[in-house]
């Protein structure tokens, strides 16, 4: 399963790092050090023109995440929810069309659901087990219709505030405060949601969180095998392939060190690293090379000049810490 293939990366944490101390890790995406806990990523009311672009970042950070769709978007934009899929993503129901549903009947809340649910698996061909009221909105018979559909209502824990025009670095401020366990809420569309999420995954990273699935037992996250919590699985991102990713730091100054990596089980990849802010990644070489806004994490691509590459990092006051390989993807 995806989870168990996840990989820990031990962290020199000295200043007097042994040149050339090789650590090897086989990670897939969403794989970053050592996972102490689980959140879950959640974005509303896609899928829409803008989830194709959402996917790219998605992958790109080595992230999982659930998509709770409305079933009239579903409907509308099939190839953009099973891209969803496609690329590792979890589907879940958000109604059909978006409605305060606490103001519908019984029986109007079960064909909404129902027809949300349908709209979904056809287009994806993975039947819903989640479901996120829109606004938030839930009453007693609304959670029983659900649990009536073997949908597990799940909220959020942190609002992103993405929808209220909040900016990048308040996406990121606010998701800073995810805990083990917990959920936050986001959206398909905002462009700062897509900015926001390599800082997201740096900070998550630097306190040991994971992405993770959602129990439809508890609504809580958990790894993304669902740790023993069931529901229908799908690939990882990057169609499932896997390579080898081993780091060193062949060169330690006072004020930056070297990386140097090698992949191996593949020819064609992509490596995602992270380093710990105040930490900043600087020159890079032998790689198509993209650098966060943040300057913590690099996502590099074969580009015909071997399976190593290498980057610098200043250290801007934090010696101890050495660049953490989050991800190695195939293809």
């Amino acid at each position: 399963m995806f989870g168990n293939r996840i990989a820990r990366l031990a962290v020199i944490a000295t200043a007097v790092a042994i040149g050339g101390v090789a650590i090897t890790v086989t990670a897939t995406p969403a794989g970053a050090a050592t996972c102490n806990g689980y959140v879950g990523l959640t974005f509303d009311d896609g899928p829409t023109g803008s989830t194709g672009t959402l996917l790219n970042v998605l992958r790109a950070n080595g992230v999982r995440a659930t998509m709770f769709n409305t079933g009239q978007n579903a409907q509308n934009n099939r190839s953009a929810a099973q891209a969803q899929v496609t690329a590792g993503m979890w589907v879940a129901n958000h109604s059909w069309n978006h409605a305060h549903m606490t103001t519908m009947s019984q029986a109007q809340m079960q064909s909404d659901l129902s027809q949300a649910n349908s709209a979904i698996q056809s287009a994806t061909g993975v039947r819903p087990q989640l479901f996120r009221p829109p606004y938030g909105e839930t009453n007693g018979t609304l959670q029983s219709v659900a649990s009536s559909l073997g949908l597990r209502q799940v909220i959020w824990d942190v609002d992103s505030q993405d929808w209220n025009g909040a900016s990048v670095a308040q996406i990121v401020s606010n998701a800073s405060r995810l805990q083990a366990g917990q959920v936050i809420l986001m959206h398909d569309g905002p462009q700062n949601t897509r900015d926001a999420i390599p800082q997201i995954m740096a900070n998550l990273t630097s306190r040991n969180l994971c992405p993770g699935m959602i129990s439809p037992s508890t609504g809580r996250a958990v790894a993304p095998d669902g740790g023993g919590g069931g529901g229908p699985t799908t690939p990882p991102p990057g169609g499932g392939g896997s390579c080898t990713a081993a780091a060193s730091y062949p060169n330690v100054w006072g004020d930056r060190y070297n990386t140097s990596v090698t992949v191996s089980g593949a020819s064609s990849w992509t490596v995602v690293v992270a380093v710990s802010s105040p930490q900043r990644i600087t020159t890079t070489w032998s790689g198509s090379a993209s650098v966060d806004s943040s300057g913590t994490v690099l996502t590099m691509r074969s580009n015909g000049s071997g399976n190593t590459f290498g980057f610098t990092t200043m250290f801007n006051g934090n010696s101890g810490g050495r660049a953490q390989i989050r991800s190695c993807t195939a293809g």
